[in-house]
């Protein structure tokens, strides 16, 4: 069993998205929590393997409770949600090292994919958040551009292809069948390139591809 924990501060959030995944066979919601400090406390509590966490909660945030959890339980996969959507809030909680975002009106289903999805080590963007985050454009892009460009130099070729194929929403398995390697293969490439990289979780790898492909 996939055991999560939903942190909101609005109870019919909380309960709907209990609902939604308590249905699953192969997820348990094992606690809640109305508040990031707490959201923490209850995950470290519980042993918890998928936190979802809502940006916008009182006393501690979504995404301070993210990096706080990054501290404390650094096994946990962390799946944010929030009703905003914006840009800005997307990239700092991927930065931090989310597993996924999705927005609180996504299907039921797509919830309950984003769950296993990252419980199996897999990235998960929405595809409304995947335009969000691929669109956006400002006067820090190119200094992002710069920045990626140099961090991805340290692969090698090898490396670069597996690492473009991520960015282009492959799963391990694809990116094997794509290449003709085994998963396994891949995945052990995954862990170099992050380890180079210096990124936290695929998505991470992702952006940083995306970035330095941008225009300047």
């Amino acid at each position: 069993m996939i055991r999560v924990l939903v942190a909101d501060d609005e109870p019919l959030i909380v309960a709907g998205i209990g609902a939604v995944l308590g249905a699953a066979d192969d997820i348990e919601v094992a606690a809640v929590a109305a508040d990031g400090r707490e959201a923490v406390e209850q995950v470290v509590l519980h042993r918890v393997d998928v936190a979802v966490l809502d940006i916008g909660m009182p006393r501690m945030d979504g995404l301070t409770a993210l990096t706080e959890l990054r501290r404390r339980a650094p096994a946990v996969r962390t799946l944010m949600l929030t009703a905003f959507g914006d840009a800005p809030n997307v990239r700092d909680a991927l930065d931090r090292g989310a597993a996924g975002f999705v927005l609180k009106n996504c299907a039921p289903d797509e919830l309950v994919r984003a769950v296993r999805a990252v419980h199996a080590g897999e990235a998960f963007l929405s595809p409304a958040v995947t335009r969000m985050v691929l669109g956006m454009l400002g006067p820090e892009r190119s200094g992002r551009r710069r920045g990626a460009a140099r961090r991805l130099a340290a692969l090698s070729d090898r490396e670069s292809q597996v690492a473009s194929l991520v960015a282009e929403g492959l799963s391990n398995a694809e990116i094997g069948a794509r290449l003709h390697m085994s998963e396994t293969t891949i995945k052990t490439y995954m862990s170099r390139i992050m380890t180079k990289l210096g990124c936290a979780n695929r998505v991470q790898v992702a952006l940083l591809v995306r970035d330095a492909e941008a225009l300047p």
